[in-house]
């Protein structure tokens, strides 16, 4: 139980005791006191007013004089601001919390609740590598689910392989036209790098065939879909539809050139799935929610044979669900999947991790189900993040300007590197452990960057200042374990560590520091309950920087090593100890480690 929840029990009773009145926990509002105001926690009191017929300033001042005459063990003092009743808890009782969980390393991670939760992310398509605006989305989509892990759910995560498709035709023909038999294995280029570059290969000759076309007359939307590599590409994607063998068998050859090219690199950035679906297997499943919805009279058929569904009535329009000829479009796609993911977890959530560009789409995927009356409608939610650009603006995958995720990841490494030998701090490592180091500072750096803002937000990418030491960093978090991490190395462990004794003159009064630093340590379920209900990873990003900006101001402060007393340096040992766990737990959430040494 946190200390919010201890202080409920204590308010109840007070206002029963001094108003003869019935309240709820849930009707109590708890914070932490802001940092500008005396306290520790406040009781916002504006919710009793119309109530108690009493004004704020009022209330609070007597049910502070209550709770202190009450147990005045653990309530030391209170003040009253605008309506706000700031509490202060005796130092005892942080000395106690921190005695019962400093070497808890599962502190904060709740039982399991039985709830079912499934996490879609990444959704790759199979004509060109992973890139930097995949690399947000998967580590949101992974972090969100070890978040909701962490409280107790059950996590399942997935992904959807876009395997399918006029954009994958296009690099197939382009391979046709231009790569003379040539593999990743005989270039030694990386499969999904090997593909995409044929991606790029087929909008430059398309262009470049427009153009010739735009000179004998010809207009633009139309030379766009009469230049002969497009009408190749069209061609090839009905041979694929019909299943001709060596269309399909060129397919297959591509695709596996490019999952082999993903799987190095989900490897090397920690994502993992539970289960994997493919477009080319599902893009037919919606169909009979065409025909049901029919039946329903939840979509309607054009005149020229179309299906669709009318959302006016809604505030949006009218959207197709199926062509003229009978062909899919996504969303029919989307329908079919979401049964087919319901069908093999009976889910209680299903959460999309997918750009704002889909916030319609997702919309009206979430509508169309709860017009269907499915019993999986009300649990479907789109986590929609905004875009990460460049300081030099959009990428753009066909001209290829995108920053692909390998080169990224490495340039993170390099950085990592030269930022590390500026500061001095390469002593007693070896080749490879420096090298390990490097990986996992540039990683470290690269998801803390892209996780410190709220998905919402659109986002600039950094390189240089991502990796700082000093700033609002993953590398600054990081070196502040590897520095308590030296501490404890020197003057002992868990087991070491020696009780409290917390009636002992020596231990009390805390210094404000101290306090301030258990304070924050105690709060860390609450702000991992945040992060999940909120779906935003940003929220243990900040609280793990602010943890690490606190330690580094208590470090600095107060000896450790030459405390005033030896229970005063255990005291400081354990409150050590259970900052370095806490963020071990908060990076580890995150998907970032943490080195030992640095």
């Amino acid at each position: 139980m946190n200390t919010a929840s201890q202080i409920k029990p204590f308010v109840l009773r007070a206002l029963k005791d001094l108003y003869n009145a019935e309240f709820t926990e849930s009707e109590l509002t708890i914070t932490a006191t802001r940092p500008e105001f005396e306290g520790d926690f406040t009781l916002v009191l504006f919710s009793f007013v119309k109530q108690l017929k009493k004004s704020p300033e009022h209330l609070g001042k007597e049910i502070g004089g209550y709770l202190q005459k009450m147990s005045p063990e653990f309530f030391k003092s209170y003040n009253v601001i605008k309506g706000f009743l700031n509490l202060t808890l005796s130092d005892s009782h942080w000395v106690i919390f921190l005695k019962e969980n400093f070497s808890n390393k599962m502190f904060g991670i709740q039982s399991q609740t039985g709830n079912k939760v499934i996490v879609e992310y990444s959704s790759p398509n199979t004509n060109k590598p992973l890139h930097l605006g995949h690399l947000r989305n998967i580590f949101l989509g992974w972090s969100i689910a070890e978040i909701l892990k962490a409280q107790g759910n059950e996590v399942i995560k997935t992904c959807v392989v876009n395997d399918r498709g006029i954009h994958i035709c296009k690099s197939m023909v382009a391979w046709q036209l231009f790569a003379n038999g040539a593999t990743p294995e005989t270039t030694k280029i990386k499969g999904d790098h090997f593909v995409g570059e044929y991606y790029v290969k087929f909008n430059d000759e398309h262009l470049r065939q427009q153009e010739e076309l735009m000179k004998n007359g010809m207009g633009k939307e139309e030379a766009e879909k009469e230049a002969p590599i497009m009408k190749a590409t069209q061609q090839m994607l009905l041979d694929w539809e019909a299943g001709k063998p060596e269309v399909m068998e060129l397919w297959e050859k591509m695709n596996e050139w490019v999952y082999k090219g993903f799987n190095v690199t989900y490897k090397r950035i920690g994502a993992d799935f539970d289960k994997m679906y493919y477009e080319s297997n599902t893009y037919l499943l919606g169909k009979k929610f065409v025909e049901e919805g029919l039946k329903q009279g939840v979509f309607f058929r054009k005149d020229d044979g179309s299906v669709w569904i009318d959302l006016t009535a809604e505030g949006l329009d009218q959207k197709l669900v199926l062509r003229k000829d009978g062909t899919s479009v996504y969303m029919t796609q989307d329908l079919g999947l979401a049964e087919e993911k319901y069908q093999d977890y009976h889910y209680d959530q299903s959460i999309y991790v997918v750009g704002d560009e889909q916030n319609y789409h997702m919309k009206v995927l979430k509508l169309i189900m709860e017009k269907l009356g499915k019993p999986y409608a009300d649990g479907i939610f789109h986590l929609s993040y905004g875009m990460v650009e460049l300081p030099s603006g959009r990428m753009k995958s066909r001209e290829g300007t995108v920053v692909d995720a390998d080169d990224i990841i490495n340039e993170m490494a390099a950085v990592a590197k030269q930022k590390t030998e500026d500061l001095g701090k390469v002593k007693d490592f070896s080749e490879s452990e420096l090298a390990s180091l490097y990986d996992t500072i540039g990683l470290g750096a690269l998801k803390f960057f892209l996780m410190r803002v709220d998905p919402k937000k659109k986002m600039v990418f950094n390189p240089e200042e991502s990796v700082d030491f000093h700033g609002f960093t993953g590398p600054f978090v990081q070196y502040t374990y590897a520095r308590i991490q030296s501490i404890l190395r020197k003057e002992g462990n868990a087991a070491d560590l020696k009780s409290v004794n917390t009636g002992n003159r020596s231990v009390l009064p805390l210094f404000n520091s101290e306090k301030q630093l258990i304070i924050l340590l105690e709060q860390f379920p609450a702000i991992i309950q945040l992060a999940a209900e909120e779906h935003n990873p940003s929220v243990i990003a900040v609280y793990v920087f602010n943890l690490s900006r606190m330690f580094n101001t208590f470090y600095s402060e107060l000896s450790v090593i030459n405390a005033e007393s030896e229970e005063k340096k255990q005291l400081r040992l354990q409150l050590c100890m259970m900052t370095s766990n806490i963020i071990a737990s908060a990076t580890s959430l995150l998907g970032i480690k943490v080195p030992e040494r640095m």
